[in-house]
């Protein structure tokens, strides 16, 4: 029971982040990250011009019972979407910065509008945090990026059961699979190219060796009470007997 107890416990080694962060260290974030749009993204886009009339073939409300409702793009697998008149758009792999300076483009080529506004959201940021982490789940994303700590401080953080040294994101990027480990007690997190996620990320917090002892120790103290319960009962069976 004693050696249970012992490897049960959790020292401050396994669970403080950013160890090597020094007092008044100064960190530039020089990390110029923006998400890149995906197969499988659904995009808002809004088109503004000086003359709202001309923008409307490009802006179609559907009723939604309670007014009307932009319509949304769905990024094919080829990576397009169906604009209207514009017809097939080329979106994957472009940020949304890129997207609305190629969408200005189009206009301007076709002669179309005159100086417009081209607004772009994803619509379908998510991220799903799992494992030992306090609310696991799937959490949207208002933003165009979030960074792990986010994400985990979305779901609760981890609990005192969860490894913090090696923590996994697996992220998928047009049918390409990544798999990339963080450290968070180590400040070179910061540095990490999985530091911002991307939409449809997973971050999976794997139990650390106190939650695999002591899943193992009750199952030990399980079948010792079992064993102990039987020689009892044998026991007390032959007393009586005799």
């Amino acid at each position: 029971m004693v050696s249970l107890v012992l490897s049960s416990c959790s020292t401050k080694k396994d669970i403080i982040y950013f160890q090597n962060a020094k007092d008044f260290e100064t960190i530039v974030d020089t990390d110029t990250f923006k998400a890149k749009l995906k197969v499988g993204d659904i995009v808002s886009i809004y088109v503004s011009t000086y003359d709202l009339d001309v923008t409307k073939p490009y802006n179609i409300i559907i009723s939604n019972g309670t007014g009307g409702q932009l319509i949304d793009y769905l990024i094919d697998v080829d990576g397009n979407i169906d604009y209207p008149v514009l017809g097939k758009v080329k979106l994957v792999g472009l940020t949304v910065e890129e997207a609305k300076e190629l969408f200005k483009k189009k206009f301007s080529e076709g002669q179309l509008l005159k100086d417009p506004v081209v607004i772009i959201r994803i619509q379908n940021f998510r991220v799903t945090v799992a494992g030992e982490v306090t609310s696991p789940g799937v959490y949207l994303v208002s933003g165009e990026r979030v960074s792990i700590l986010e994400a985990l401080g979305m779901a609760g953080d981890l609990t005192i059961k969860g490894r913090r040294d090696n923590i996994l994101v697996v992220r998928d990027f047009n049918g390409t699979k990544t798999y990339t480990r963080v450290d968070l007690t180590n400040k070179e997190v910061f540095n990490s190219p999985v530091y911002y996620l991307t939409q449809n990320d997973y971050v999976y917090v794997e139990p650390n060796n106190s939650s695999i002892s002591n899943a193992s120790g009750d199952s030990r103290i399980g079948t010792i009470i079992s064993i102990t319960s039987f020689i009892l009962t044998t026991a007390l069976i032959f007393v009586t007997r005799n």
